[in-house]
């Protein structure tokens, strides 16, 4: 595999035994062993937990057998691209046909030797492996020749402020994250996180549809005089609720508006997670909240604009849910408290975001699920 993570497998059968002599198997070989002892089960545990990197399910079980169970996952987007092998007593030809045209990628009989079977898995794993790499080349090749960005290189330089910013792509592959300064004049300036509902290449195409929006958007209003960022957002909304290539896609926002001739701060949301506002003299955190849509849900997103006041070494955090978003051994979890805990005490003890950023890429954080992204914005 790519990473050095342990491989994920559901194993699905309702001989007990047999599972058990299964799970034991791969265990031995490293592997992170789910296992279920019916359909039912199987389809409990995928939606309650991170995806495996593949099925292996028996095809004799009662209730839902294994075709019935293969229909099921080929039908639901979160499952139908999981691998899945089939487990059988006998191999009927017609069986295989039909589990083929579903998409198994195997058939591979009970009979076989356990270590026999192990090895057939790591083999597909291996070989499903370099093709997703060799993909992701390609993909990232055409990206590069593109020249197309959704994450920026550099901070902006902005008086009486100093704003920095942190990212880290979930596997390094470019996901529905997107960071954005939009330098106004030397007094206003924008800036912008959003996150497109989806997973990595998938939501990171359509990252550029929603940054030229929002680009045109703040230049359109700031050219007629129109400096609000709920107004902004109502445009962008709007234009992508009649867009018909992203008209059926999501996204959170974050706009704040930076003024540094007087030090104000504007900021509507879209469907985001509150900001945090660390207060340095009290040494505490405020939440800041919007009751903005998620933009394309609706053609009214509802959004409002509040204004911000920040004391010299305060400072403004606007993150995505990934910083929140970990996995351990119960699962996936979100924590928002615990993260905002985290960074007040990191604060309190007298770390920049600098230092913080450090920690936070030296796997300070829980094991990552998805893109994550933070913004920071300090008064001097």
């Amino acid at each position: 595999m790519a990473h050095n993570s342990p491989k994920r497998i559901l194993l699905v059968d309702d001989n007990l035994m047999f599972l058990k002599l299964m799970e034991k198997a791969f265990k031995k070989f490293g592997f992170d062993c789910s296992v279920a002892a019916s359909a039912e089960e199987a389809i409990e545990l995928l939606n309650s937990e991170e995806n495996p990197d593949i099925i292996l399910s028996d095809y004799e079980m009662l209730e839902m057998n294994g075709i019935e169970f293969r229909k099921y996952l080929v039908a639901n987007p979160l499952f139908k691209d999981i691998p899945f092998v089939f487990l059988t007593f006998f191999a009927d030809q017609d069986l295989v046909k039909e589990g083929l045209d579903l998409r198994a990628i195997d058939f591979v009989t009970k009979d076989t030797p356990v270590n026999v079977i192990v090895s057939k898995i790591n083999n597909i794993l291996f070989t499903i492996s370099q093709q997703r790499e060799l993909t992701e080349l390609e993909i990232k090749k055409a990206a590069a020749l593109l020249n197309f960005k959704s994450i920026p290189v550099n901070v902006p330089d902005i008086n009486g402020f100093c704003v920095d910013f942190w990212h880290s792509a979930y596997h390094d592959i470019p996901g529905g994250d997107f960071i954005d300064f939009i330098k106004v004049n030397d007094r206003y300036n924008f800036v912008v996180l959003g996150d497109i509902m989806g997973k990595k290449w998938t939501a990171w195409f359509f990252t550029f549809g929603f940054l030229s929006y929002i680009r045109a958007a703040v230049r359109f209003a700031v050219f007629n005089g129109d400096y609000s960022t709920s107004s902004i957002l109502d445009k962008v909304n709007s234009v992508v609720c009649f867009d018909d290539v992203l008209k059926d896609i999501l996204s959170t926002l974050s706009l704040v508006l930076i003024d540094s001739e007087t030090g104000a701060i504007t900021y509507s949301g879209a469907g985001d997670l509150p900001l945090l506002h660390y207060k340095s003299i009290e040494k505490e955190m405020e939440i800041v909240t919007s009751s903005g849509l998620l933009l394309g849900l609706f053609e009214n997103g509802n959004f409002n604009r509040q204004e911000i006041c920040l004391e010299k070494g305060d400072s403004l955090f606007i993150f995505s849910d990934g910083m929140i978003d970990f996995s351990d051994l119960a699962g996936k979890k979100s924590d928002y408290n615990m993260f905002t805990g985290m960074i007040r005490k990191n604060l309190n003890c007298g770390q920049t975001f600098t230092q913080i950023k450090d920690n936070f890429a030296n796997n300070g954080l829980n094991e990552q699920v998805d893109d994550r992204s933070i913004i920071s914005i300090t008064k001097n």
